[in-house]
């Protein structure tokens, strides 16, 4: 009998057949297109539809998890009468974790005996899915919630994830690049590698000139962070580049060792302030820092 029940958001960019698989429940987040209300499906069909939009022009929004959803959300799950562990998108990011913490509080009104720990990730996307399934595989060994938060606690600082594009122009409509550097990086094919801080606030680490070399040097970093490769599965986020995002997730999956590699979509959380042609690998490695990748020695 377990223990407790796992929860979080579609943000997590896992498929919905894979939590389901590892009885997740997933809050479904909403965004805008088009002028139209949609729930994130988490199907990757949807996924690749989403940024076909994009394409043509579309430029989606998103809005933070509010406390009468994620009240809403935990209802049913309290009547399990069993705590509830939820694995939030980091607070560097987005305001919804906060949102739950009020969520939990208004709660108590209602079920006294109710125990919701919701867990600030410090990360994005798949890195707070990765952290889900490792919830689910301690809940199944028959850890306690206690023991399980420690544990998340302790290693969330250790998923590192570096992102790049050279599709500039969504990251310049989202915030994340002035009109100034998006013109300058595309004319001189310069390319941003973007990773989170410890706390998981976004970060523009470094500025490559040319896709190749950018990958090179990613590659790099990795060598130089990642911790036990042979014992870990690489997962490998993707904006509707599937053939790009193989090629060079089998690359390194060959060069460092990993298990294995799962390729899975960004969705429409992350996807709509970066736009189709971003990667990101995620994998377990040296702890992030509050400045970003400093190499050592």
């Amino acid at each position: 009998m377990k223990n407790f029940i796992v929860a979080t958001d579609s943000g997590c960019d896992l498929p919905l057949h894979v939590l389901q698989e590892n009885d997740i429940h997933p809050l479904k987040l909403i965004y805008e297109v088009n002028g139209k209300e949609v729930t994130d499906s988490m199907l990757h069909e949807d996924c690749h539809q989403f940024y076909e939009d994009m394409r043509a022009g579309a430029a989606p929004k998103t809005s933070l998890v509010n406390m009468v959803r994620f009240m809403d959300f935990w209802r049913p799950l309290l009547a399990e009468k069993l705590p509830i562990i939820h694995i939030s998108l980091g607070s560097g990011v987005s305001g919804t974790y906060n949102n739950g913490l009020m969520a939990i509080e208004a709660l108590k009104e209602e079920f006294p005996d109710s125990e919701i720990h919701i867990i600030d990730s410090t990360l994005c996307s798949v890195g707070y899915g990765m952290l889900s399934l490792k919830a689910a595989e301690m809940r199944d060994a028959g850890a306690s919630v206690q023991e399980t938060i420690d544990w998340l606690e302790t290693n969330k600082g250790r998923i590192n994830t570096w992102y790049t594009t050279d599709e500039l122009k969504y990251l310049y409509r989202s915030g994340r690049v002035s009109k100034f550097g998006a013109m300058v990086g595309t004319a001189l094919n310069i390319c941003p590698i973007l990773n989170l801080d410890l706390e998981g606030h976004l970060i523009v680490q470094e500025r490559v000139r040319g896709y190749k070399s950018t990958l090179k040097r990613i590659t790099a970093i990795i060598e130089d962070t990642v911790e036990n490769p042979q014992d870990q599965v690489l997962y490998f986020c993707h904006s509707d580049i599937p053939e790009k995002a193989k090629q060079y997730g089998d690359e390194l999956k060959e060069k460092f060792g990993f298990k294995d590699v799962y390729y899975t979509y960004i969705g429409p959380t992350i996807g709509a302030n970066c736009g189709p042609g971003l990667i990101a690998p995620f994998y377990f490695g040296k702890y992030r820092t509050m400045k970003g990748y400093v190499k050592e020695g």
